[in-house]
């Protein structure tokens, strides 16, 4: 008969971020584990509140799947003698399978006969098998800052203080970090100072909502969307969706009820960012808007507890709020008594790396790497003027009050502060988006300085970790590498500029190397950044449903300009679903393996003497200055079409005539022409790669 499981983590209050990975991963190890076990089961529920982490395996099977399987050994000839007697692979064979040598069996495999064993095992009882499963499960959380507590080796979120743990009626003994398991758990903290216990697992979600514990993080969603809206809507207003917020504010709370705070009238007049960032990452506030997104004076805060005392509750969290924005009124009245540009001296004062310098020396770095590629893109001297100016300016509001208080806000006030000292509004719109994309999915810069000082910023940081020996490893990506190279790649696609990375990689690092800032050789450097943002091109045409070969092929001929590469790949996947793409491939293969061996010659067409190698080379000859071109312009397209004509002329070529002849300078001839085929053939990129 299947029973339900259920599995109680009891801690302390876990932080809000560590909690959506905690139950991803005991969802995955409980699959993965309930699996290798062979039990069966209809459901599988995880749960999470600030103090406990929960599953529920509903019609969980009372024993495991009996086991019946065949066992491959080795082959016939090394089992069996001259006589037929088994040796001792056999017999060792048999002994590890836990049978006998008579029970041994041959079958084919690709025409090779074999012993085989058939191999069965009784399924255990289930509940024998629990204990092991809860602690194993237990075992193989991980969490971004782990803590151990008393005088245990063990390491979780936060101190674990109860465990639950029942299968059906019947509690599933063991022992963990000193607690041994129940059906005990605890309610609400301040709500429900009782203990509460299960009959069985099915008894779970009610019985802890009698304790004020509402445990499914969905449930908790709805109904903190649910109170939000209300109170929205009763000063007509709206929240709008704030996933992220949203999200963290669910693993806040065990038993939501939200509140309406009011804003002070006095602070609406300050930027929006300064007053909605002390809301939404300070104290986890909703921000309410008009319906035409203008910002009203209220709030909206999510209380873990119930209607008791809101008032005072409400009165506590307006006076919190009011302090910080008094900060923030404060800061913004004193910054802006200092020109902007004015600032920018003091970025001496900032060290931005050991290493690698102060900011202000950064500062000139980004004006240089700007200014490098801004000539390349061949911008005109005003728009020269303003990513010049934009670069000087990028940074200076990191010495700012409001932005030593509220970090998120650089780039936010560097704008706003650009503004009243008079800047151009180009000027500022760059420096408001020189820090974008700052998260994958985040809005891309629009303006030409905005692109060009955002994409210099990323790549400094880039060439400076990596020339100091830092680079991501595994999961490990202290430094935000990976998503600043995934910004780069972004703009640079966005922006459709066509400008060579290695370049700008070098021109980068000689901005480091004047500075006396670059302990590596670039010769050591520059192929491990080359093959860094040729692996975050690769991620980027994956997750657009490139197949993994076309890819491979397109960037096997290059990525060094990523706007080209990204065009050969999209190409070559719409082509290579053709049919005439078969073709095609057949004559780009027979061609590059004839002369991947061979010395380069130069094609002499006066010792071609056959009709069809003559035809071939006119081909060639006729299209090649059109398909150069056509190359040149990125029109990719109109390149394999070109490319595309000559097949049929290959094809005629090795139907009529041998390459490797014994004239060796007729050979090398037939080759050179061979030679043109694959230049043309692989505009697109090394097809041998593809599956």
């Amino acid at each position: 008969m299947a029973n339900d499981f259920l599995l109680e983590i009891g801690t302390e209050e876990i932080p809000a971020k560590f909690s959506p990975g905690a139950m991803t991963q005991l969802e995955e190890q409980a699959l993965k584990r309930l699996a290798e076990l062979r039990l069966p089961f209809t459901e599988l529920k995880i749960f999470a509140t600030p103090r406990r982490l929960a599953l529920i395996v509903r019609g969980l099977e009372e024993r495991q799947v009996d086991l019946s399987m065949e066992v491959k050994g080795p082959a016939v000839k090394a089992a069996y003698d001259a006589s037929g007697a088994p040796t001792k692979a056999a017999q060792g064979f048999a002994k590890g399978q836990g049978v006998s040598v008579e029970d041994l069996f041959v079958q084919e495999l690709n025409r090779v006969p074999y012993v085989f064993a058939c191999k069965s095992e009784i399924g255990l009882e289930t509940k024998a098998l629990l204990p092991q499963l809860a602690k194993d499960l237990i075992n193989s959380l991980h969490f971004p800052k782990p803590m151990r507590w008393a005088d245990l080796d063990f390491h979780f979120a936060r101190p674990i203080r109860w465990i639950a743990s029942l299968y059906g009626t019947e509690v599933v003994p063991f022992e963990f970090v000193g607690l041994k398991s129940g059906r005990i758990s605890r309610g609400h903290r301040t709500l429900a100072t009782d203990v509460v216990s299960f009959g069985q697992p099915s008894d779970y979600q009610e019985a802890l909502r009698r304790v004020f514990v509402i445990v499914d993080p969905v449930e908790r969603k709805a109904e903190i969307q649910a109170q939000i809206q209300v109170l929205a809507e009763s000063v007509g207003g709206e929240v709008p969706e704030d996933d992220e917020l949203l999200s963290e504010v669910i693993h806040l709370v065990e038993y939501p009820t939200a509140l309406l705070g009011e804003v002070a009238p006095r602070y609406m007049d300050l930027p929006e960012p300064v007053i909605t960032t002390p809301m939404r990452e300070h104290q986890r506030y909703f921000p309410v808007r008009a319906l035409n997104g203008k910002l009203l004076p209220y709030f909206i805060t999510v209380r873990n507890g119930d209607t008791f005392a809101l008032d005072t509750v409400k009165a506590g969290n307006e006076k919190v709020l009011k302090a910080r924005l008094e900060d923030a009124a404060f800061y913004y009245r004193e910054d802006q008594k200092t020109p902007l540009a004015e600032l920018v001296s003091k970025l001496g004062k900032i060290v931005y790396h050991e290493k690698l310098g102060t900011v202000e020396q950064r500062v000139e770095r980004l004006r240089g790497l700007s200014r490098f590629m801004a000539n390349k893109l061949e911008f005109g001297g005003a728009q020269l003027e303003v990513i010049d100016r934009t670069a000087l300016l990028a940074k200076a509001d990191l010495v700012t009050l409001m932005v030593s208080d509220f970090p998120e806000l650089q780039g936010i006030m560097g704008a706003d502060y650009a503004r009243a000292s008079g800047e151009k509004p180009e000027v500022c719109q760059g420096i408001l988006e020189h820090y974008q994309p700052r998260f994958t999915g985040d809005e891309l810069p629009v303006s030409d300085a905005g692109r060009v000082v955002s994409f210099s910023d990323k790549l400094d940081a880039i060439v400076g970790a990596f020339s100091i020996g830092i680079q991501p490893t595994g999961s490990q990506d202290p430094y935000a590498l990976r998503r600043q190279a995934q910004g780069i790649v972004a703009i640079l696609l966005d922006s459709k500029w066509n400008v060579s990375l290695t370049e700008l990689l070098q021109e980068s690092y000689r901005a480091f190397e004047v500075q006396g800032t670059s302990p590596l050789p670039l010769e050591e450097i520059l192929p491990l950044l080359q093959d860094f943002f040729q692996q975050r091109l690769r991620f980027v045409l994956q997750e657009q449903g490139l197949r993994y070969d076309t890819v491979e092929a397109a960037l096997a001929i290059g990525s060094d300009e990523i706007n080209r590469a990204v065009k050969r790949a999209r190409v070559l996947s719409e082509k290579r679903n053709e049919e005439p793409f078969i073709p095609y491939v057949q004559a780009y293969t027979r061609c590059f393996n004839l002369t991947k061996k061979e010395t380069p010659q130069v094609l002499n067409p006066a010792l071609l003497v056959d009709a069809t190698e003559i035809a071939l080379e006119n081909a060639i000859s006729l299209r090649r200055a059109r398909f150069d071109q056509t190359l040149e312009r990125g029109n990719y397209v109109m390149a394999y079409s070109l490319a595309e004509e000559l097949v049929p002329h290959i094809e005629a070529l090795f139907q009529a005539v041998m390459i490797m002849v014994d004239d060796e300078a007729l050979k090398r001839n037939r080759l050179a022409l061979l030679r043109e085929c694959v230049e043309m053939l692989g505009c697109l990129g090394d097809l041998n790669v593809l599956a």
